[in-house]
């Protein structure tokens, strides 16, 4: 029997006290069937001595019912719980480093391959978040680290340039919009590419999570680099995700790829907030939508990956000249029906991230 097989009859496992399994709280580190032997691995965060006995019984009386079982060990590991003040790490979290106490919320905006403006929608959905935040009056409390290693361009696309900061060892982020951001754009040369191994890769990314006076956020959106490899891995080896966005373009070309891209945060228990849909149409002086890359394609990435369609972003000259000239469109152009759904989409992920926090297990009583 596979690892994956075992975690799936453990999906029967509730957390005591939840209505949700202890694989999708990411508690289960590890399975394995060795000539009938079951051995699981599972990490807890808990204050109360009865969880991990209770929780030991549940686990070895599921795999009991597995064909050909002769003998099961389990290993429970309980991680020390935080203080009160702290904001709970969250079981379903990948992220075995710790996240910066202030930080209340971390999403990943990602996408399987480039060229879908995946950058462009992460600087206007923070600026959107920046704006919902603050009719809500709770301004200066939304954060962008620009992961994209290779080619960062969120620097240009929120206006920003200089160098942060250093205040001791710790780098102090820019802010434009009423938004923190921190990007390798701010400390490499224009002209100077980057061409590092994952260590490297992973280590930028532990200091822009650890050495970054980021301050009170309710959200910190990290923009990733396409793809599925060293930068995606080391950051949610680093990082408490409370989830992650998948931005992919209507056609099979993107959104092929872009399944693959939600099914590796699946895979590392990082939970789908949903799918947002770029260049969706094209609409001509008429008031024609014109499906210049198809139709449908974010609908059925959401369905194969079990998550929602956040929203469609049309195709408009505007996004593109926000980005150039440093003013996204939700800031410049707030009225318009493109900023409309972002700030749609900035409302559904903060009522989204703070539902999947109210459905984890607490660290702390």
């Amino acid at each position: 029997m596979s690892p994956d097989a075992i975690k799936e009859h453990l999906k029967q496992v509730k957390y005591p006290g939840f209505s949700r399994d202890i694989v999708s709280f990411g508690l289960v580190r590890s399975a394995a069937w060795i000539d009938g032997t079951v051995k699981v691995s599972l990490l807890l965060t808990t204050p109360d001595p009865k969880t991990p006995l209770t929780v030991k019984t549940e686990v070895e009386k599921c795999l009991r019912t597995i064909p050909g079982v002769k003998d099961i060990i389990i290993d429970i590991a309980v991680q020390p719980v935080r203080s009160p003040s702290s904001t709970p790490p969250g079981a379903n979290q990948a992220g075995t480093g710790a996240a910066p106490r202030s930080i209340r919320h971390s999403v990943a905006i990602a996408s399987g391959k480039g060229g879908v403006g995946k950058s462009t929608f992460a600087v206007n959905l923070a600026c959107a978040l920046a704006q919902v935040l603050t009719a809500q009056g709770r301004p200066g409390r939304v954060g962008l680290m620009d992961c994209d290693i290779y080619g960062p361009s969120v620097p240009l696309m929120m206006g920003l340039q200089g160098r942060p900061e250093l205040d001791g060892e710790t780098l102090v982020p820019l802010e434009a919009h009423g938004v923190k951001v921190m990007s390798m754009g701010f400390l490499v040369d224009d002209n100077t590419p980057v061409v590092w191994r994952g260590p490297m890769i992973m280590k930028t990314i532990q200091q822009f999570v650890q050495n970054v006076r980021w301050g009170d956020l309710d959200i910190l959106l990290i923009d990733l680099p396409p793809g599925t490899g060293d930068a995606q891995l080391s950051l949610v080896q680093t990082l408490p995700l409370d989830g992650a966005v998948i931005v992919t373009t209507p056609q099979p070309a993107s959104t092929n790829v872009a399944r693959k891209g939600g099914l590796m945060f699946q895979k590392v228990n990082v939970p789908l907030l949903g799918v947002a849909e770029n260049m969706s149409w094209f609409e001509d002086p008429s008031g024609a939508r014109h499906a210049l890359f198809g139709s449908g394609g974010g609908a059925k990435t959401a369905d194969s990956l079990g998550t929602i369609l956040l929203g469609q972003v049309p195709l408009v000259p505007e996004i593109r000249a926000g980005g150039d000239s440093g003013k996204p469109l939700v800031v410049s152009q707030p009225d318009s029906s493109a900023s409309g759904v972002f700030r749609e989409i900035a409302e559904d992920i903060l009522r989204r991230v703070a539902e999947k926090t109210s459905q984890q297990p607490p660290a702390a009583n």
